[in-house]
């Protein structure tokens, strides 16, 4: 690498950033399974309450329990795709510097 590419011109991805990129896109995936986890939960919850022998008058509640289970996917289906964008984005705009590099610049600035 040039000394003018390793200017203060070029914005570029250090390990660190790396990282918490890597962290984030983690925290994504587990946001997402929660949600997915919290739906699966509410629509079992809607079938049991269909289910009910003798409890006609709470089978609104079933249908209102399976709708929330529906909103709640979609929800987390939505935040997990934005936010997936979002990080896809970065990752296209922005160099990621090579461990070579970031270690060369570091010694350089301590002479």
């Amino acid at each position: 690498m040039k000394e003018s590419e390793n200017s203060a011109d070029i914005k570029e991805i250090n390990l660190q950033d790396y990282l918490a990129l890597e962290r984030t896109k983690l925290a994504n995936e587990r946001t997402f399974f929660s949600f997915l986890r919290t739906s699966l939960y509410m629509l079992l919850g809607g079938i049991a309450f269909l289910q009910l022998q003798g409890f006609d008058n709470i089978k609104w509640m079933a249908f209102v329990t399976i709708s929330l289970s529906v909103i709640i996917l979609v929800v987390g289906i939505y935040r997990y795709v934005r936010l997936g964008k979002k990080l896809r984005y970065y990752y296209r705009h922005k160099p990621i510097a090579r461990i070579e590099d970031l270690y060369k610049t570091k010694t350089d600035s301590s002479n």
